[in-house]
C-alpha cells in the first residue's frame, strides 16, 4: 500500500485507489482576511486581496475558484484507479463542501451542473437513497461501512509476574536494496541517500575518495586542447551534461540549435558558471568523435534515437532478493573477481581489476535487489550488437593545466576506471543488459548481441581529429568482457553456480 497526495498522483495509475477522506472539506469562515482569485476569467493573472473587510464579490469569486479546484482534484482522485476505486462518505459538518458530496449527492442522475456546495448534509437514509439512484444506473456499488464491534477484553486470570519477551529471531541484515553507487560508498563508509544515478544531489564523476590513490601521469607531449578545458567541474556540471545527452537528438538538422535548447532546459535544474554558448561549443565536437572499435568507429551523430535507449532504469533481484531464503548463502562481491580471472586474458586492459575488487568493496554480501539507471544502450553494427554507454565528466590530467585529448589515453582512463571501481559498474550494467536482451531479442545470443561497454570521457572527445592511441580514440574507454563471463556473473548474482544448469 502507498499513501500519496492527490496532487502527486496526477498522471499516474494504481490498481486500486482508496479515498477515505474525500467526503470532508474544510473552508475558512466568511470573515476571512484574504481572497485569492484570478483578476478576470480571461487573464492568467492572479490577485491576492488582504485586509478587512473584503469585497463580498471578491470573496465569492475566490470561493468559486476554490470549489472548482476541489472538483478538479476530485476528478483526478477518482480516475487514478485501473480496476477499482473505493470512496467513503459520512455525514459531517464539512461534508457539504466536498467534491464527492457535490458530485453524488448534490445533483440527480442526468443533471450536468454540479453545485458549489450542498445546503445541508443529508441524513444517512437520504444519502443512501440518492446513492442508490447512481447504483441503479450502474455507476457505483453502495456498501454500508458498519463499525466492527469488538468483544470486551477479558480479565486475565494468570497472576504470574510480567517478564520481558525475548526476541530470538535472527535478522537478515544482508538483505538490502543497493546500487553500484551504494556498493562503492558503503565500502568507503559513505552514506548514500538514493539508489539510481544520476543522484538528486548531482552526478559525481569527478570526486576522488583519496588524494593519494592515483598518481598523475605526465603527458608525453602537449595534445589537442579539449573543447571543455575551460568548462567548470563538479556534480552540477556532470548532471547538466547527463541531462543534455539524455534528451538531445544527435541527428537534428541543426545540432547546435538542438544543443542550445537542451542546455537551456538543463541550466534551470543544474546552474553552472558557464554560458549557453560556451557549453554548446564544448559539447558539439564530441558528437563527431569516433566511438572506437566496440561501436565500429561510429560517432554519436551516426546513431539515431531509434537505436539508442537512454536512462534504462532497472531493479534486479540478487541472491535471495525476490524470494528471501535463509538457507541461501550470501554471495560476496569478491567472488566476481574469481569469474573475471577465469575469463579475462592476461593482456586485457582491465586484467588488474580483479585484485582491486578483492579489497574492502569485495567483502559486501550481494543479497536483495540492485537498482540503478544505465545512461544509454546503443544498438550498432550488423548483425546487431548492444553497447553499454556511460557518460563521464571526470577531469583528468595535471591539475591547474589545460585539459587535452592526451589526458584521456587508454592507459590513463584505465587508471581512472580501476580507481573509481567503474569496471564493477560496467559489469553490473552488462548483466542488466544481458537479462534485458534475453527477454526482448528473439534468438538472443550473448556472444553476438553483447557488444561491450564504452565509457565516454566527454572532456577527451575532441571531434574528428581526436588522437587514436593503441587503436582507440582518446576519451573513449572501450572494453568487451567475454560474453561467457557476463552470463556467469548473472548466475553468480542470482545465487546460482554455473553447474546448476539454470541461466539467469
Amino acid at each position: 500500500m502507498q499513501i500519496i497526495t492527490i496532487h502527486a498522483s496526477k498522471g499516474l495509475q494504481y490498481p486500486v485507489v482508496m479515498l477515505p477522506h474525500a467526503f470532508d472539506r474544510w473552508i475558512q469562515d466568511a470573515d476571512r482576511e484574504i481572497a485569492l482569485r484570478h483578476h478576470d476569467r480571461h487573464s492568467g493573472q492572479r490577485m491576492l486581496e488582504i485586509g478587512h473587510p473584503l469585497d463580498p464579490a471578491h470573496v465569492a469569486a475566490s470561493r468559486a475558484e476554490d470549489a472548482a479546484e476541489e472538483l478538479r482534484l476530485t476528478y483526478v482522485a477518482l480516475t487514478r484507479a485501473q480496476s477499482q476505486v473505493v470512496v467513503w462518505w459520512a455525514r459531517t459538518k464539512n461534508s457539504v463542501h466536498s467534491g464527492v458530496s457535490r458530485l453524488l449527492l448534490g445533483r440527480s442522475v442526468g443533471e450536468p451542473v454540479v453545485p458549489r456546495s450542498l445546503a445541508a448534509a443529508p441524513a444517512v437514509a437520504e444519502a443512501r437513497e440518492r446513492l442508490g439512484a447512481w447504483e441503479r444506473r450502474g455507476g457505483l456499488v453502495v456498501e454500508a461501512a458498519a463499525p466492527d464491534r469488538q468483544p470486551p477484553l477479558s480479565t486475565p486470570t494468570d497472576s504470574s509476574p510480567l517478564v520481558a519477551r525475548v526476541l530470538g529471531r535472527e535478522l537478515d541484515t544482508d538483505w538490502r536494496r543497493t546500487s553500484y553507487t551504494g556498493l562503492v560508498a558503503a565500502a568507503e563508509g559513505v552514506a548514500v541517500p538514493t539508489l539510481s544515478e544520476p543522484e538528486v544531489a548531482g552526478t559525481v564523476d569527478e570526486d576522488q575518495p583519496d588524494d593519494d590513490a592515483v598518481a598523475v601521469t605526465a603527458r608525453p607531449a602537449p595534445g589537442l586542447l579539449s573543447p571543455m578545458s575551460d568548462l567548470p567541474a563538479g556534480a552540477g556540471f556532470g548532471s547538466l551534461i547527463h541531462g543534455v545527452l539524455e534528451h538531445a537528438d544527435p541527428q537534428a538538422p541543426d545540432l547546435a540549435a538542438e544543443l542550445t535548447a537542451r542546455v537551456t532546459e538543463q541550466l534551470r535544474w543544474w546552474p553552472v558558471d558557464a554560458t549557453v554558448d560556451d557549453l554548446v561549443a564544448g559539447l558539439l565536437p564530441m558528437f563527431d568523435s569516433p566511438l572506437g572499435p566496440v561501436a565500429d568507429d561510429l560517432t554519436l551523430r551516426d546513431v539515431p534515437l531509434s537505436d539508442r535507449l537512454s536512462e534504462l532504469d532497472f531493479e534486479i533481484p540478487l541472491a535471495g532478493g525476490d524470494r528471501p531464503d535463509p538457507d541461501v548463502a550470501p554471495v560476496l562481491l569478491r567472488r566476481m573477481a574469481d569469474v573475471l580471472e577465469r575469463h579475462l586474458p592476461p593482456d586485457d586492459v582491465l586484467a588488474g581489476y580483479p585484485a582491486h575488487l578483492r579489497g574492502p568493496v569485495g567483502e559486501q554480501a550481494l543479497r536483495g535487489y540492485l537498482g540503478g539507471s544505465i545512461d544509454a544502450v546503443l544498438r550498432v553494427g550488423a548483425p546487431r550488437r548492444y553497447v553499454v554507454v556511460d557518460w563521464k565528466t571526470n577531469r583528468l590530467g595535471v591539475p591547474d593545466e589545460p585539459v587535452t585529448a592526451l589526458d584521456y589515453t587508454p592507459a590513463l582512463m584505465a587508471e581512472s576506471m580501476i580507481h573509481a571501481h567503474y569496471p564493477l559498474q560496467a559489469l553490473l550494467y552488462s548483466v542488466v543488459v544481458h537479462r534485458y536482451l534475453r527477454w526482448r531479442v528473439e534468438g538472443y545470443d550473448p556472444e553476438q548481441h553483447l557488444g561491450g561497454i564504452a565509457y565516454l570521457y566527454v572532456r577527451g572527445m575532441c571531434g574528428p581529429d581526436t588522437p587514436v592511441v593503441d587503436g582507440t580514440p582518446c576519451g573513449v574507454f572501450t572494453w568487451r568482457p567475454p560474453a561467457a563471463a557476463i552470463v556467469e556473473l548473472s548466475d553468480l548474482l542470482a545465487g546460482r553456480a554455473p553447474s546448476d544448469g539454470v541461466t539467469t
